[in-house]
């Protein structure tokens, strides 16, 4: 069943350029007489090439000079170049008593590899006659397929296009799935760092299907690389165990991907699962370690073929799942399980039981189906989560509007009883100036004419003020916030006939300040009825032939008013007058600091507003 598959993807390898074709030119040599030292005893015998080293001394190091003779008909004029399906794991090539090339030291084991990749050598022309003998020395170390594989030769062209496709097919398609792998497992571990599983009535964790093939594909990609790695970053055969650790994580991953895209997860054998990946994996550690310690290839090949037939079971029992209640996901992953299987079967047999240098593995290749499958698994699961997402946003986009509907009837409802408290405060407000200013006077006026004492001058006086209240109390309302020029410009356009009238002369020295922000309506009309006061003491009590108005910008954005008079004074301490008294409780009303200094001749009142 195997060789009818192998066929196909080698023609398939073929078509696509990925394997050469063969060369009429190029010779392939297969004799050679080898003289190989392991643990201090000589042997010399003939031998026909591949020559598999584990196989032929039971894993364990040495080193050995193969001696390949060549017989041309006549000396080539043009470059030739020898090419090496596997050499090493170190080697030196000589021909012809002159060293060609030497890939890493024959004199110092268990670091370099050079048997993971082809190798190919240059051969200039001059070297080359009727008989020559190619003394290839090489340095293996035990269970690291190490040995010698058929020299071929020919022209430098041709050798040359061979070698680079098997390159090409074997190192750097191994370092393009390497990528592969550690590009899927870095999504794999975001989304397993992201998404949380959200199910109904349980608490939210972590969705461990994208942790297992997180895992698998670092591993793989771990496994992988090493083809590139001659000089590997741990002595050999510790990093022997670790490439057959990377190699269980792979397929321990893999299963238990498997496993969580099933559901099967939820099952209460899940528990025994996850014991049997852990025993599985831990065991390979012992198994490589023996095997590559005592030199025992059964340990590992034991190992491999367990773990390669406990998985065979596993597919034909997951398969016939899938079948049986098929989804996209799982017949997908499905497939890609038995197809890893069959190809993990195929290099057990092919590499591990028959051991054949000339062959390499599959599996690294069929791995991909698996990146593939999460891919495909991703992909599908966010286009139905943005899917229900859109749902959901829709759905809420119209309760949304539909409560907004409601919340803008309810604002036009507010902003109508807003509008109507604020008529209503305002027509308080002016009752209650009315009331607090003309009303008093009026009430003033009244009781000076019901005593008969009081003269028509004091009578007019006080009828005058009550009108100055009035206007002002109107005024007020379009007073401009903060705007204190345009305050003092409509007091002294409603008193200065007044002032003029009793002979008192009106000094104007008031700067064009900006508006203060921090004076809004409310406190505009304190500070209006706080100049009005000081004002009309000027014109009932002073005596005054000058009133000077000042206002001044305060470092930082504030302002200062002042109202001086040469008037007779008075002390501001011993007389309290109910003016005075108003004045203190409207500045403290509106934040303002106001300061009273009075003497015979000059009365200052300063409204400080910071």
């Amino acid at each position: 069943m195997l060789r009818p598959l192998m066929l196909v993807l080698r023609l398939l390898l073929l078509a696509c350029g990925l394997l050469p074709a063969a060369q009429a030119e190029m010779l392939e040599l297969r004799q050679a007489h080898v003289t190989s030292i392991v643990d201090g005893h000589l042997e010399e015998r003939d031998t026909r090439l591949p020559y598999h080293w584990d196989r032929r001394h039971a894993d364990r190091p040495g080193t050995a000079v193969f001696e390949v003779p060549l017989k041309l008909e006549q000396p080539p004029t043009e470059p030739h170049a020898v090419y090496f399906s596997r050499i090493g794991n170190r080697a030196e090539i000589w021909l012809n008593g002159v060293l060609l090339s030497r890939f890493g030291d024959v004199n110092r084991p268990n670091r370099e590899d050079y048997a993971k990749a082809p190798q190919y050598v240059l051969i200039p022309s001059q070297l080359l006659q009727s008989d020559n003998l190619f003394r290839i020395v090489v340095s293996a170390d035990g269970g690291r397929r190490g040995g010698l594989s058929g020299v071929m030769i020919g022209p430098e062209r041709e050798v040359r296009e061979h070698y680079n496709s098997v390159y090409r097919w074997l190192v750097n398609g191994s370092l393009a799935v390497a990528v592969f792998s550690l590009v899927v497992g870095v999504i794999a571990l975001l989304l397993w760092l992201t998404q949380v599983d959200l199910g109904p009535g349980a608490p939210a964790r972590r969705l461990n299907l994208y942790l297992s093939a997180g895992v698998a594909e670092f591993c793989w990609m771990l496994r992988l690389s090493n083809t590139a790695m001659t000089d590997p970053p741990l002595p050999w055969p510790w990093w022997g165990v670790v490439q057959t650790l990377a190699y269980a994580g792979w397929f321990c991953g893999a299963g238990l991907f498997c496993h969580y895209v099933a559901g099967w997860h939820r099952l209460p054998s899940m528990r025994w699962v996850r014991y049997a990946v852990w025993v599985l994996m831990l065991t390979s550690v012992p198994a490589a370690w023996l095997a590559l310690t005592l030199h025992q290839d059964v340990y590992l090949t034991g190992w491999y073929g367990f773990a390669t037939f406990l998985f065979i079971g596993y597919t034909v029992f997951y398969f016939g799942a899938a079948v049986r209640r098929p989804t996209t996901e799982h017949v997908l992953v499905a497939a890609a399980g038995v197809f890893n299987v069959l190809v993990g079967l195929r290099d057990w047999l092919v590499i591990r039981a028959s051991g054949n240098i000339d062959e390499i593995s599959w599996a690294r290749y069929s791995s991909v189906l698996f990146g593939l499958a999460l891919g495909y698994i991703v992909i599908s699961r966010f286009r139905a989560a943005s899917t229900q997402a859109r749902d959901l946003m829709d759905n809420m986009a119209a309760k949304v509007q539909e409560k907004e509907h409601a919340l803008e009837a309810s604002y036009q409802q507010l902003e109508q009883l807003a509008r109507e408290q604020e008529r209503a405060a305002e027509r308080t407000r002016i009752l209650r100036d009315m009331h607090d200013g003309v009303g008093s006077h009026i009430s003033a006026a009244i009781r000076q004419l019901q005593s008969g004492r009081a003269s028509e001058e004091d009578l007019l006086q006080t009828l005058r003020d009550s009108m100055d209240q009035l206007k002002l109390s109107i005024d007020a309302m379009n007073l401009p916030p903060g705007d204190i020029t345009t305050l003092l410009a409509n007091l002294r356009y409603r008193l200065e006939p007044r002032f003029k009238a009793s002979d008192i002369t009106l000094v104007w020295d008031v700067d064009l300040l900006p508006p203060l922000a921090r004076l809004e309506g409310k406190a505009m009309r304190q500070l209006q009825f706080m100049v009005f006061e000081a004002l009309s003491n000027v014109l009932q009590h002073a005596q005054a032939s000058e009133l000077r108005i000042e206002l001044r910008a305060q470092p930082g954005g504030g302002a200062e008013l002042r109202v001086i008079d040469n008037g007779r004074g008075f002390d501001p301490e011993r007389v309290q007058r109910k003016g005075l008294a108003s004045l203190r409780e409207r500045a403290l009303a509106i934040g303002a600091r106001l300061g009273v200094v009075s003497a015979p001749g000059q009365t200052v009142v300063a409204i400080t507003i910071d």
